[in-house]
């Protein structure tokens, strides 16, 4: 890219300049100066180094590449509506035949590439102790250096020149001119043309600020009016809040003695309860306790010690005695009665025995 200095441009059209400063209009074809000359080569892209051959694959892939310009004719574009889901024709589908060839191939060209790097005649392995180096085997030999080659030149140029003071810039006239006559008094009267402004400015004033005192007054009263009612409400609210506070205590009182005198009337029907309940044990227990006594000492469960004593105890023994004594003496009297039996039969044996003998 080339490029020389270019001065700055003046402000605007009239304006003195000084001698190094000069106009420059890009739209111009006039030439503007001898330095104000300017080109710009516009970017682009580096092409990549082509190749001399090209691979049947590639250019294949390539053409089907560049074939699809016009989008409306590009197998990527989506055709009809975009809401439904897409229904791909039978031509979208890859035919069989046609990736088998294209498999195919590749694999031709494969095994074609493994054969030429076969073919190649390599360098043997370094037996051990030694190693590879590069060597020239040029016609001509040239020496081999890191260091790059310098020469040093010089030139002279001529001293630089005074620039000449550019030229005033003059754009080129464009359109018709045309012109017009203007007498006097025809042109604005200041004087005359300003007075109903004035009256209108001033009026609108006047009443500007007379609508402001009237609002800023207005203000004032309701400010006034607004503190009146705050002090009435607060007056009525404390009002009511002491109503409120008194009815408050007097149903709170009202409350307490209602459940005062309900305790109260609890109270006597618990010793209403009470004392017939106990009318009614007393008449109920009146001949149950007699009754009751007179079952007890029937069954004998009231007795007298000593009466019991002598029925348990003495009267068994005595009744044993009796017993015992009555057995000996009927036992006596029935040996008095053997003997005097025996007694008495041997006295007739003996007075039968003897009669006999006289």
């Amino acid at each position: 890219m080339i490029t020389s200095q270019n001065p700055p441009l003046p402000s605007a059209m009239g304006t003195k300049v000084e001698n190094e400063q000069s106009h420059f209009d890009p739209h111009s074809t006039k030439q503007q100066g001898v330095e104000s000359y300017t080109f710009t080569a516009e970017p682009k892209a580096l092409q990549a180094p082509r190749k001399k051959y090209k691979d049947s694959v590639a250019a294949a892939a390539e053409k089907d590449q560049k074939a699809a310009v016009n989008i409306m004719f590009d197998r990527r574009i989506h055709r009809g509506n975009t809401y439904a889901s897409p229904v791909l024709p039978l031509h979208a589908q890859p035919d069989p035949v046609e990736v088998q060839k294209h498999a195919e191939l590749k694999r031709r060209l494969k095994a074609k590439r493994k054969a030429e790097a076969q073919r190649l005649i390599r360098t043997p392995e370094p037996v051990d102790g030694r190693r590879h180096i590069d060597v020239q085997t040029e016609l001509y030999l040239e020496e081999l250096s890191d260091k790059v080659p310098e020469s040093y030149a010089a030139t002279q140029t001529d001293a630089f020149l005074d620039r000449a003071p550019s030229p005033l810039y003059i754009p080129q006239k464009s359109g018709v001119d045309v012109a017009t006559q203007v007498y006097e008094g025809e042109l604005f009267d200041f004087d005359f043309e300003v007075q109903p402004i004035l009256e209108v400015l001033v009026g609108k004033t006047l009443e500007q600020a007379l609508m402001e005192v009237m609002e800023e007054e207005e203000l004032e009263m309701l400010r006034k009016r607004q503190l009146e009612f705050e002090e009435r409400r607060n007056a009525e609210m404390a009002e009511v809040q002491r109503l409120e506070d008194a009815e408050r205590r007097r149903t709170e009182e009202k409350e307490r003695r209602l459940i005062e005198k309900i305790r109260i009337l609890k109270e006597k029907q618990e010793v209403a309860e009470r004392i017939a309940a106990r009318a009614f044990a007393q008449s109920y227990l009146q001949n149950l306790l007699p009754a009751v006594f007179d079952s007890l000492a029937t069954n004998g469960y009231f007795y007298d010690t000593v009466e019991k004593e002598i029925d348990s105890m003495f009267l068994p023994w005595l009744t044993a005695e009796a017993n015992k004594s009555l057995d000996k003496s009927n036992t006596a009297r029935s040996l008095v009665d053997d003997i005097i039996g025996n007694a008495v039969r041997n006295l007739r044996k003996i007075t039968m025995g003897t009669p006999a003998q006289q």
